[in-house]
């Protein structure tokens, strides 16, 4: 779904421009974006550091440049996906479950794809969710903005008896438990000594149920918090 081919579906060595995006994609999910130098970069991807000033400019056009390539895409997907749940509708509001499933879906999708680099974007995304880096942060707030308006605008409207910071509250807590499956079982291995169950293909579905389930789960009792002595001294 995300594969770029050429109209012969021949594969051609890739570019220097996409040799530096590939390398630097690799290197910042290796070592992070700010301990991840140009050197570093032009070193794997074969090229120079003129090479890399002239089709970027600076490390931060790289690193928009890096995302962009594949979110934007990922993003069109989503939406694409929501459209066609919308219009199975038919003026109905579709099921939350619907909903959930059109956007992580298409980025469990991506991140099973270990053959055209969809795998190490999604991880390289992940990791980005969990480390903190303001720069990248207002720019993926900008690329998100369109998305994120459309997904949680329809799960306002297919909740209406749940209050709109607890359905916040429960994407904040989906989208970390997609980031934190996706950058690879190197952690689950922590726990579980020797695993060898870790076919990508096998990931959507266990998150996906992991994830509706959340989605259904019952409102938090928040009656003995509220009830401590204090609270409302402020």
């Amino acid at each position: 779904m995300f594969k770029v081919t050429t109209a012969d579906n021949r594969s051609p060595a890739p570019e220097t421009r996409d040799r530096i995006l590939d390398a630097a994609e690799a290197l910042f999910v290796e070592h992070g974006l700010e301990a991840t130098s140009m050197r570093m970069i032009t070193s794997r991807a074969g090229a120079n550091l003129a090479a890399v000033n002239y089709h970027f400019g600076t490390k931060d056009a790289l690193i928009q440049a890096v995302f962009r390539r594949r979110l934007t895409e990922l993003n069109r997907q989503r939406l694409a996906a929501l459209d066609r749940v919308e219009v199975a509708a038919n003026g109905a509001q579709p099921k939350p479950s619907q909903i959930v499933e059109a956007f992580f879906g298409t980025s469990l999708e991506l991140a099973a794809d270990t053959e055209h680099g969809g795998s190490t974007f999604m991880r390289l995304l992940g990791r980005t969710y969990t480390e903190p880096n303001a720069f990248v942060r207002q720019f993926l707030a900008e690329e998100y903005a369109e998305v994120l308006e459309r997904f949680l605008g329809a799960l306002y409207r297919s909740l209406p008896g749940v209050p709109r910071e607890e359905i916040l509250w429960r994407f904040h807590f989906m989208m970390g438990a997609m980031s934190y499956a996706i950058a690879g079982t190197d952690a689950l291995q922590l726990f579980a000594g020797t695993f060898d169950d870790a076919d990508p293909q096998r990931l959507m579905p266990r998150l996906m149920s992991f994830l509706l389930g959340g989605l259904r789960a019952p409102l938090a009792d928040f009656s003995a918090v509220d009830e401590r002595p204090g609270l409302d001294a402020a």
